[in-house]
Order: structure tokens, then sequence, then C-alpha cells
């Protein structure tokens, strides 16, 4: 049995002890949102990994159980806030940065609320969190306590010994202060300040150096999503090589990655020159045309920002405003018909053509942006 299955089982044992009198469609809820949108990294971490995998499972569910289960959404809400309130740290630097703006009306939850209704709103983690747990129950109830959980969590977690919840404070001022000196008013001496701006208590002091580290924590958190992302492209499609074509060429992309050039892939692989070339242009060719746009085209354009809802292809605004007028009228209804969400089976049908034909249309399209996007980066 694997990992991920052992841990399942064990917890879906224990639910049912704890959780008796719930139903199985809210015990099956919790768990799902325990065990997360990808089990399998369970079967792939290693020991002290999985250790650390299983205490956070451990956590989420307490926070949970002790706090959220069991009452009204409501109710849930005022035990976030006030959990979150309670941080003194956080109330500490809400209450400085009160007492120096213009509304000295408003309290720490006022703020508090503000600042979580922003990160629900652009937090990519807890948007895709909201997605996740749309899927474990039809329950809103259950949603929402949840998403409670979730949030709570999440704004514990550590980040450089201090709560997240900090730093999406501070992310909040930067985004709702971005006036700087026009808002300083005629009449008033301007008063030069040290990196920290107090009110005469040493703990309550707020740092204006948090909004470079905040900018430095999301910058490593992006590059290490691209990392991730990238080998997973990876090894999905060494596998897809291996299964499709043979062991050689799963090989030779590995090789060709490390940067080394067709000679010396060929030497390593026991090929010709001319076999080393052939297998290069033959794994382009899935790549890009079978690989790229028809086995995994999410994972890969998420990684290389090339989607067509999100990205328009990778394309600046200008380039995808020409690119569009440049289209012909067949081409210009497949993007749009895509950018509705249809499927290449329903357009097919629309235009009266085959799903292969709108597919080899597709692809076309994708690799014209491409050319586009490459010609305006060596230009």
């Amino acid at each position: 049995m694997t990992a991920a299955a052992t841990i399942t089982e064990s917890w879906q044992q224990r639910l049912t002890a704890e959780l008796p009198k719930q139903s199985d469609e809210a015990r099956q809820a919790i768990l799902k949102w325990l065990v997360g949108e990808n089990p399998d990294r369970f079967n792939e971490a290693t020991a002290s990994d999985l250790k650390i995998l299983t205490q956070a499972l451990e956590y989420r569910y307490q926070i949970l159980h002790q706090r959220y289960w069991g009452v009204s959404p409501e109710v849930a809400y005022r035990r976030l806030i006030q959990r979150l309130s309670s941080l003194f740290l956080v109330r500490s630097k809400v209450r400085t940065w009160i007492a120096l703006s213009r509304d000295r009306r408003r309290t720490v939850t006022d703020v508090l609320q503000e600042v979580i209704q922003e990160m629900l709103q652009s937090d990519r983690h807890l948007r895709q969190q909201v997605t996740w747990i749309g899927t474990c129950t039809r329950s809103d109830r259950i949603r929402n306590l949840l998403m409670l959980a979730t949030l709570e969590e999440y704004c514990m977690r550590p980040i450089r010994n201090q709560p997240l919840l900090v730093y999406r404070f501070v992310n909040y001022l930067r985004r709702s202060q971005r006036g700087g000196m026009t808002q300083v008013p005629s009449g008033e001496l301007i008063r030069l300040v040290s990196e920290e701006i107090t009110t005469g208590d040493p703990d309550n002091s707020l740092s204006l150096l948090d909004i470079e580290a905040v900018a430095q924590y999301e910058t490593t958190q992006q590059a290490e999503e691209e990392h991730l992302l990238r080998e997973q492209v990876k090894q999905q499609f060494q596998t897809y090589l291996r299964d499709t074509l043979d062991a050689t060429a799963a090989e030779w992309l590995e090789l060709h990655l490390q940067g080394h050039t067709q000679e010396a892939i060929a030497l390593s692989l026991n090929l010709s020159i001319k076999e080393a070339y052939r297998l290069r242009e033959k794994i382009r060719y899935h790549a890009i045309r079978v690989y790229t746009l028809r086995e995994n085209p999410d994972l890969v354009f998420s990684w290389l920002k090339t989607s067509l809802k999100d990205h328009n292809l990778g394309l600046s605004p200008d380039q995808w405003e020409q690119f569009c007028a440049e289209r012909p009228p067949l081409h210009r209804e497949i993007l749009s018909q895509m950018k509705a969400g249809a499927t290449l089976d329903a357009i097919a049908q629309a235009c009266d053509m085959k799903p292969r034909q709108v597919a080899g249309e597709w692809a076309q399209i994708y690799l014209d942006a491409q050319a586009l996007r490459s010609d305006s980066i060596s230009a």
C-alpha cells in the first residue's frame, strides 16, 4: 500500500471514530480537504519529509476541530478574527498604523477584515484553495468552515520568524497608500524619519523595511513555483517520451537540458551525429505538436506563461492586438471560442469541421504566436 493510501485510510478511520454523528459526506469532505489536491506528494516524499507532511495534516485538523467545526459560520468567522487579532505582533502593528492614519476611529478588527478580504481576492494560494474546497463538498456551511480553517493556517505560517499575516498587512498598506508625498498636507512640516515609525512605545513600531521583505518573499515564492513547474514538466515529458518513443529519447532530453552539444549527446548515447540530430527533430515535434498542444497543455502553458485565457499566448497587449488583427477569420473565431472556454469538439461542430482540423489550426495559431514572441525578443 502506498503512503498516500495508508494516510488516507488512517484519517478515514480517525474521522469515523471522532466524528460519529457527522454524515459520511461531511467526513469525506474533511478527508479530501486534509489530504489536498496532490496526494502523490506523500508517495514521493522522503521519510523526513513524510513526517513533516503528516504533522501538517494533524495541525490543520486541530485548527478545524478545536475552533470551527460544530459552530455556525458566523461564530466561526468571529473566532477567526479573534484568533488573528490576538497575535501581539499583528495587533501592535495595526494599532500603530491606525494611530498614524487619518481615520483613528477604525479598530484592529476593521483593518484585519479588510486585509483578509484583500487576501481572498488577490492571493493566488487562497484562490486555489477556494476552488479546491469547492470540489470537496456541495454544502455551503462546510465550505465556509473549511475555508476559515484554511485562512487561519495560512495566516499563521512563519516567514522569517513572523506570521505570514504580518507581511500581508504590510502588503495591504503598500496598495492602499500609493499616494505617497502627494498626501502630505500643505502648511505642515515634513518630518524626516528612520526606517521605523514609532509612537513612543518600542513595542508599537512599524518597520518600513517590511515592504522590502514582502517583495523578497514574493519573488522567492514565484521562483520556487516556476522551478517546481519546470521539474514537473520535465519529468512528465520524459515519461511521455519513454512511453511513446523509447528510453533513448528520454536520455537525450536529460542531456540536452544539462546543456550538452549534439556531438556530446551522440557520443554519450552511442549514436551517429546524424541520428542525434534526427532524434532532436523528432523530440521537438512531439514536444510542441503533441505533448504541449494535446497531451498536457495546461501544465506547459502555466509553466511557460503562454496560456490563451491568462496570458494571451505570452504576447504583450500590443502584440496580441497585432496578432489578432492579422489572423484570418477562422483563426479569430477559434481564438474567440477558446477564450470563452469552448472545447475543440464544440468549435469543430460550430464551424462544421472535424476536430482534427480544428486541432491543426489551433496548433498553427499557437506556433505563429510563439514565432512573433521570439522575433520580438531577438529584435
